[in-house]
């Protein structure tokens, strides 16, 4: 077995089909076809489901890939620490929750100090995010606190204050309680938070909506067509220029914190080193910019 075959069937994985692997390792695809049958006959089991609509794991192949994730890794990890510089350089593959406004702050303070990193965002729900770190698919991600897996470790960056958002006819929260529930995917921090007012509450949402971005989310606010649960860093704009309408929580449900996350086990490269060097340095700035 080779660590090129293991590549490939995670890329399989990945796609879901021999087509699309092939396309994105630019292989042709008897080449995808025969490895992974090698790899089959090698472990004398099948790894796939072949159907119409592409290819799923067998029981035998989610367990491979959980042991293919962290070959791989510690492959990857092994090159870096062999090859170690104290010089910032390569990819760095960091994840989102899309409400992290103050981002950008700490985005550019890495990228304009080191700038022999590639650095890339990918933005998603808390839960997603920190399954994505724990699989190696991702470097570290700024999620909401939550009960991480004990595999993660994190880092406090700052707290946010929660709001209700509703459009500026609404003054009280009571007359907000049949409105839809505008949101993102389960998974979401905000929206756990939210939910658990709900509950306390004896609230049973009439209609909930979920959103794949905050500025459709906002936008949709606005209009009328329902509320939402959202930092009030990321509405304040909105709050001045009288498009919406924020309504405070108690602290229970209000306060929460973003937080950066890594795998505990993952060798730590001077490129991850500074990355979180940068986030603990902007941390007091972000905070005093917030409480302005």
């Amino acid at each position: 077995m080779e660590f090129k075959d293991l590549e490939i069937f995670q890329a399989v994985v990945e796609a879901g089909t021999i087509t699309e692997a092939a396309k994105k390792l630019s292989y042709v695809q008897s080449n995808i076809t025969s490895r992974i049958q090698k790899l089959e006959t090698e472990l004398n089991t099948p790894l796939f489901h072949r159907h119409r609509r592409g290819m799923s794991l067998t029981p035998e192949g989610k367990k491979l890939l959980f042991y293919s994730e962290k070959i791989l890794s510690l492959t990857n990890e092994m090159k870096k620490a062999v090859q170690r510089s104290d010089e910032p350089a390569g990819k760095l593959e960091i994840g989102a929750v899309e409400t992290v406004i103050h981002l950008p702050k700490i985005l550019s303070s890495f990228v304009k100090k080191y700038k022999n990193v590639d650095l890339s965002l990918i933005t998603g729900v808390t839960d997603t995010l920190q399954d994505d770190v724990l699989h190696y698919k991702l470097d570290g991600a700024f999620v909401s606190e939550a009960d991480f897996h004990p595999d993660l470790v994190s880092y406090d960056v700052f707290e946010e204050e929660l709001v209700v958002v509703s459009d500026v006819r609404a003054s009280s929260l009571e007359e907000l309680q049949d409105e839809p529930f505008l949101c993102f995917s389960k998974g979401c921090g905000y929206r756990a938070r939210f939910e658990l007012w709900y509950q306390d509450q004896n609230i049973s949402p009439k209609k909930v909506m979920e959103f794949g971005t905050l500025e459709t989310i906002l936008q949709s606010v606005i209009a009328g067509l329902g509320i939402t649960f959202a930092p009030r860093s990321s509405v304040i704009e909105l709050e001045k220029k009288g498009l919406v309408r924020c309504h405070t929580l108690p602290n229970k449900y209000s306060k929460i914190k973003t937080v950066f996350i890594r795998r505990a086990d993952s060798y730590l490269t001077a490129t991850m080193e500074k990355f979180i060097e940068t986030i603990q340095m902007n941390k007091q700035i972000v905070n005093e910019t917030m409480n302005d």
